[in-house]
């Protein structure tokens, strides 16, 4: 009897293999500017012709010779890895060499290459068979790099033609995996054409924070922040072994973070939430989850970050081999990875002197300006002379100065490049916040407070919160402790009603710093105000409040200047014209 279980040939291996690698159009392009990339390519071109099932990615990389380019297509073929230990160590975004062959499986494969090693290096054109296989080579005219067409695209795999989504949808995925490159690899360009005409580029930047503009059009520069640091493990971890030779002892690599600032950006999903490592986007919902608990209390409600994280790990820390595209992988040591993400966010939501730029809120300025001068008789300024357009002074911040009360409501207060509005309330309530958040502390009540008509989860929301609570009667609960904060309060009763439906203890910090902050309206003296501006720009995330909203508005005496048209010359603006001479 011959048994049920026999080996598949090798050409349903590797047919398996390129299906899996290879699933859509943004896979042939994911893997073909990965190619481009390990090459050391400063700009790559993409071109597409998605109804004829035709990309074609152009780099100016190393290149190939001709040996090279006729190993290419043979299926575990690679310059990249090439014994066992060498999967500890990939340092490059392919190393199993099945790229090249998948694309022989699923489309019809050219490669025109010329080294940039030899100057004296002629090009060379090869196409493959299905099998990877040269079926023809010749010369070509062409400059150092490399030229990747793929034609007729899934055309010998009608099952998974049909299947693709629409067009439309497949340059979406197309454009977004070009983004998430070019987040990754900021220093690249990368140019774009559909259907022979151009389609979009991304131009070469220092670092990720000067790039997303790009990608986000509604962003300004100053409305983001970054950073870029080493990462240590504790001696607990065991991880120098490991480390390499050439870092601090206990490093585990570096961390670039890139967030924006809360009272400015914010998505209503958690669509950009963006975690890099070693070059590549990936899934880490752990470092994802970091990312939301360091943002709470600093965004409105159902609101999240906007945050991009790379992670440079040591490559022995990383497993890539856990899903076929890389996308989802292993990595060692994610709590401390973790603690120091969240670590760099709270260091990134401090305040400092580019945070207090008008410029960096220049669009809501620029319609507040806009707004008051629409009702003068002078025209709004020039497109060149647009309210933020300049860059902001350096070290132009020091302590913001108290000038006034505006309404009872307002801190106007000056720094040396402008004015500041500060509402009172909610920088009073988020210095509450972080004070409550460090000593929070219980005192008996002279005469308890008695609520009725509790519900058991209410109940037990009071008693995690320590208060000594007991029965009085039918429905009736005396309440005989209440946080300090509260406890000399005349609305005592309806704040530990609010405590008692709160679902968290951070809840009950905000609403606790909510109720007991200075209420809009109230006269305060100046010195009053100037301890409360000193308190709030002490705080740890100064830009919002705990439910999200923004804090300072700033003014600088440049768009001031502008409105009122400083840079007129009197004369002019009399219409008085100087004579000749």
């Amino acid at each position: 009897m011959t048994s049920p279980i026999q080996s598949l040939p090798t050409e349903v291996i590797y047919q398996i293999a390129a299906g899996e690698v290879i699933d859509s159009l943004a896979a042939v392009v994911r893997e073909q500017v990965e190619n481009a990339l390990d090459a050391q390519a400063t700009r790559i071109t993409l071109a597409l012709w998605p109804d004829q099932g035709q990309v074609r990615v152009a780099d100016d990389g190393l290149g190939m010779a001709l040996e090279d380019l006729q190993q290419a297509g043979i299926p575990h073929s690679t310059s990249k890895i090439r014994s066992p230990a060498d999967l500890w160590q990939i340092k490059s975004l392919g190393f199993r060499g099945q790229a090249l062959h998948s694309l022989c499986q699923v489309g019809v494969l050219e490669v025109c290459s010329r080294s940039q090693l030899d100057p004296q290096a002629a090009g060379w054109r090869v196409g493959y068979s299905s099998q990877g296989e040269p079926l023809r080579v010749e010369t070509v005219a062409i400059a150092p790099g490399t030229i990747v067409t793929v034609s007729d695209l899934f055309a010998a795999w009608p099952a998974r033609q049909q299947a693709l989504p629409s067009i439309a949808q497949q340059l979406k995925a197309v454009q977004l995996c070009l983004q998430q490159m070019a987040l990754c690899h900021p220093q690249v360009t990368f140019q774009t054409e559909l259907r022979g005409s151009p389609w979009f580029a991304i131009a070469p930047a220092a670092t990720a924070r000067e790039r997303l503009p790009q990608i986000l059009k509604t962003l300004a520069l100053p409305d983001l922040r970054d950073l870029e640091r080493p990462v240590y493990a504790s001696p607990a971890e065991g991880y120098p072994e490991q480390a390499d030779p050439k870092a601090a002892p206990n490093c585990l690599g570096a961390l670039y973070l890139l967030i924006g600032l809360p009272d400015r950006c914010h998505r209503q999903r958690a669509d950009w939430i963006k975690i890099a490592v070693n070059g590549r986007q990936v899934h880490l919902p752990e470092v994802e989850q970091a990312v939301i608990r360091a943002f709470r209390f600093t965004l409105p409600r159902d609101r999240y970050p906007l945050c991009f994280i790379h992670l440079y790990p040591h490559p022995s820390a990383v497993d890539w081999n856990r899903h076929p595209d890389k996308s989802t992988i292993y990595l060692r040591a994610v709590d401390t990875w973790n603690q120091a993400v969240a670590q760099a966010i709270t260091d990134l939501l401090q305040l400092n002197p580019e945070s207090l730029s008008q410029t960096g809120q220049h669009r809501r300025v620029q319609q507040f300006l806009k707004a008051a001068e629409s009702a003068g008789q002078y025209p709004t300024s020039s497109p060149a002379e647009e309210i933020g357009s300049d860059p902001p002074p350096a070290n132009r911040f020091s302590l913001l100065k108290a000038i006034a009360q505006v309404q009872n409501r307002y801190i106007l207060a000056e720094h040396p490049s402008g004015v500041c509005l500060i509402e009172q309330h909610i920088a009073h309530e988020r210095v509450l916040y972080e004070q409550l958040q460090q000593q929070w502390s219980l005192v008996p009540l002279n005469a308890p407070v008695i609520l009725e008509q509790l519900s058991q989860p209410q109940i037990e929301n009071l008693q995690q919160l320590q208060l000594e609570i007991a029965p009085f009667g039918p429905q009736l609960w005396a309440i005989r402790t209440a946080p300090a904060p509260l406890a000399q309060r005349e609305d005592l009763a309806d704040a530990l009603l609010e405590l008692s439906l709160s679902n968290s203890f951070d809840q009950v910090l905000v609403a606790v710093a909510c109720r007991t902050a200075i209420r809009n309206g109230t006269p305060l003296a100046l010195d009053t105000l100037q301890t409360l501006l000193q308190n709030w720009q002490n705080t740890r995330n100064p830009h919002t409040c705990p439910h999200g909203r923004p804090i300072c508005l700033a003014l600088e005496e440049t768009s001031l200047a502008r409105f009122f048209k400083r840079h007129w010359v009197v004369g002019k603006s009399h219409g008085i014209e100087p004579s000749n001479p």
